[in-house]
């Protein structure tokens, strides 16, 4: 594979990434995403940048893979969390470094920011693919329990 390049997506790539968040969903949890609706949330976000960011990566000029990123203030420690989400690397190319370019991106980017005190994510607990990759990063599981009250 040749050189990955990672760097924020643009509006015109939407449609990939909302792809990417169905086959995620369906993968990580048995979940079919209405494609109108996972289309809207991702041209929502880039409609937004106070919310977030998309991270792509590249191989051989094709998108493959992409992360989310959203922000959470820390009253405690007076900086950010950067929340990692709907990180996705196509199948066929997974083992071959791209999330591992992708968090190189995201460490350099925070280091610039100089208000970010650290990531966080979620990972469902049947999917020992993404809990390996978290680990393989130096992220440790922490003792929290994720409650949500859908409306």
């Amino acid at each position: 594979m040749s050189e990955i390049k990672v760097r924020q997506a643009t509006a015109a790539e939407a449609r990939r990434l909302a792809d990417f968040n169905q086959a995620l969903a369906m993968e990580t949890e048995g979940l079919a995403l209405s494609e109108t609706t996972a289309m809207s949330g991702v041209v929502s976000l880039m409609g937004h940048p106070e919310r977030g960011f998309y991270l792509v990566a590249e191989a051989d000029g094709v998108l493959a893979g992409s992360l989310l990123v959203t922000y959470e203030w820390s009253d405690w420690r007076n900086k950010m969390f950067w929340w990692i989400s709907s990180y996705y690397v196509k199948p066929e190319l997974r083992g071959r470094g791209i999330y591992d370019a992708m968090d190189r991106k995201l460490q350099e980017l925070a280091a610039q920011d100089g208000h970010v005190c650290g990531f966080r994510t979620y990972v469902a607990k049947g999917f020992k693919p993404a809990q390996d990759v978290c680990r393989h990063l130096g992220m440790v599981e922490k003792d929290y329990l994720v409650f949500e009250d859908l409306l």
